[in-house]
């Protein structure tokens, strides 16, 4: 059996969901279609790692458009939708993922999708490269290179770079101008929200948002809050995105302080540990919180689970923990991904920009196998433009573009003054 899933019989329902996610994003339409023609990957083995629901589903299938072979999986186990990956393999595609999957499956599913010798490698958050330079290391003379989606992720290639650790060409997916200026912000944003109100069932408007971390994804959480009528907070380590903060109108306060005050608490940081044993006793009576950065380390649910007097499933994702006497705090989705483990992710048009990023990456990194000298790629500035434009074309927007003198005058070592 060259898949591991736990149903196939539920197939159909997640065909229905990929077939939204592909009428939605013309961007992928547009380059499955070329890539049918081209195909870029023909003869090529992929192993993707991303939470795996429609909207990746459609990026596998875009890639297969392309002639790769497909071995996927997903990059968090309460993200993985069962019916979607029933999916990809009554269409051929070979799948090693399931829902709520412990972390010996979890792991042996990424083991599964490595053992094929992929030469592409797709990741988000870091773990095909980390088990490929640490159990399988013996698998690392079939990589051409890889593409990885998320700060996270990027953070520990940087590390593993620093280190002269990295063996082989990643290309750094999030930081392109079309997937952290749009996915981060107004996907994380949108998503964070989608996640927290379906799953909560309460208002926002004249509550207390605390948000850890004001880059990119903190400050799409933090501005949706604000238009859902909330007083945010934000808590930050880094000077210069505090001020950003207090200039686009919101608090800033260590955390110690906001936890007193805060009503629901998101963090986005990347980090570990951003809210521990001192602020949960601080925090009122019934406040909610969850995490929105990759790994669910950034609310210390250990010392949660160790201080609690007691622990109740309060509703289908929330758990409510006793720190006090009858003074509960609320976490949704056990601490991992809240706009995955409560809700559907991004938006089916914003990751159209970033998978489309993704799959153009894939591409220049097959094209450029035998020039590539780096370790560490930005997605090169023609990528960014190529979905920037078709992106625009599909919304029916015109720009427009510099004639050549303008183009002559900006190149111009002086300067041209007119009278």
């Amino acid at each position: 059996m060259d898949y591991e899933i736990r149903d196939i019989n539920l197939a159909e329902s997640g065909e229905h969901k990929i077939d939204w996610v592909r009428k939605n994003c013309p961007l992928l339409r547009s380059l499955e279609e070329d890539f049918g023609k081209e195909r870029p990957f023909e003869g090529i083995r992929v192993a993707l790692s991303i939470h795996l629901e429609a909207k990746t589903a459609y990026l596998c299938k875009v890639l297969a458009a392309g002639g790769a072979e497909m071995y996927i999986t997903g990059s968090n186990p309460l993200s993985t939708q069962d019916d979607v990956a029933a999916a990809l393999v009554k269409a051929g595609l070979r799948v090693y993922a399931w829902h709520a999957s412990t972390e010996e499956e979890y792991n042996r599913h990424i083991r599964k999708v490595l053992e094929h010798n992929c030469q592409i490698i797709i990741d988000d958050g870091g773990d095909l490269v980390h088990m490929l330079h640490t159990e399988m290391r013996d698998r690392l003379p079939y990589v051409i290179g890889g593409c990885e989606e998320t700060t996270t992720g990027i953070i520990r290639l940087m590390a593993m770079a620093q280190k002269e650790e990295l063996e082989f060409p990643m290309v750094m997916v999030n930081n392109a101008d079309c997937k952290h200026l749009f996915d981060n912000r107004y996907g994380t944003g949108q998503s964070v929200w989608d996640g927290i109100n379906r799953t909560t069932n309460l208002i926002v408007a004249g509550k207390y948002v605390v948000v850890a971390g004001y880059g990119w994804c903190g400050k799409g959480v933090s501005m949706r809050a604000k238009g859902l009528g909330a007083k945010v907070i934000v808590t930050e380590v880094d000077p210069i995105k505090a001020i950003e903060a207090v200039m686009d109108g919101f608090e800033v306060m260590p955390m110690r302080q906001a936890a007193e005050i805060g009503d629901f608490f998101v963090t986005v940081t990347g980090c570990a540990d951003v809210i521990g044993k001192e602020d949960f006793l601080r925090m009122k009576n019934g406040a909610i919180l969850c995490n929105a950065g990759h790994f669910d380390v950034e609310i210390n649910m250990k010392e949660l689970r160790e201080m609690a007097l007691s622990v109740i499933d309060q509703r289908a994702n929330i758990k409510g923990y006793e720190v006090k006497k009858d003074h509960f705090v609320y976490v949704l989705g056990e601490g991992r991904l809240v706009n995955l483990a409560c809700g559907d992710g991004h938006p089916a048009e914003i990751m159209d920009m970033s998978f489309a990023i993704q799959a153009l990456s894939a591409r220049y990194l097959v094209k450029h196998a035998a020039e590539l000298k780096e370790k560490l790629i930005v997605v090169p500035r023609e990528v960014d433009l190529e979905v920037a434009e078709r992106k625009l074309r599909f919304l029916g927007i015109a720009i427009d573009h510099l004639t050549p003198e303008q183009e002559a005058y900006l190149n111009s070592s002086g300067i041209d003054h007119r009278d």
